[in-house]
């Protein structure tokens, strides 16, 4: 099966987005090292509709992502990541919201890990969850890009 990918620029840095084809299946803000294997091929066409969007989120102008998306995970991740993305636009949830939310109030931890495990940066928004207290918390990119992310959704508050 090939695996497609391209790069675009972003406020955050270069992105990196990877797909099937048909959906998405990532979009990193480091190199992923399996650009290198087999199977993978640089193209920017099948990415056209999410570098329009993204343009337009990272622009203020879209709060929210209509894009065919394969994230490949867990069905407790897929769980997870379907919250993430029912968080609004400008507001942040706990892990233990997202732990009440999945009917497991015990596992903010393993909300936490899988939200550390999503492979479609911003688009599925890991970046909204914080600590109990509001605070920010641990995110894969880095805390300054978390709170970057943060401030472009709160811009307008």
């Amino acid at each position: 099966m090939t695996t497609y990918w391209t790069t675009i620029d972003s406020p955050l840095g270069m992105l990196w987005l990877t797909g099937d084809g048909v959906a998405l299946t990532g979009l990193y803000m480091e190199r992923p090292a399996t650009l290198d294997q087999p199977g993978w091929v640089e193209d920017d066409a099948p990415f056209a509709l999410a570098r329009e969007q993204l343009a337009a989120y990272f622009a203020g102008e879209r709060q929210e992502f209509d894009l065919p998306l394969n994230p490949v995970g867990t069905p407790f991740q897929q769980q997870v990541w379907a919250a993430l993305r029912a968080i609004p636009y400008g507001e942040t949830r706990s892990y233990r919201d997202i732990a009440e939310q999945l009917g497991r109030p015990t596992a903010s931890r393993a909300v936490g890990a899988a939200n550390g495990r999503n492979p479609i940066s911003v688009i599925v928004p890991c970046h909204r969850v914080v600590g109990s207290s509001g605070v920010l918390t641990g995110y894969a990119w880095g805390l300054e890009r978390k709170r970057a992310l943060l401030d472009l959704e709160t811009a307008d508050s």
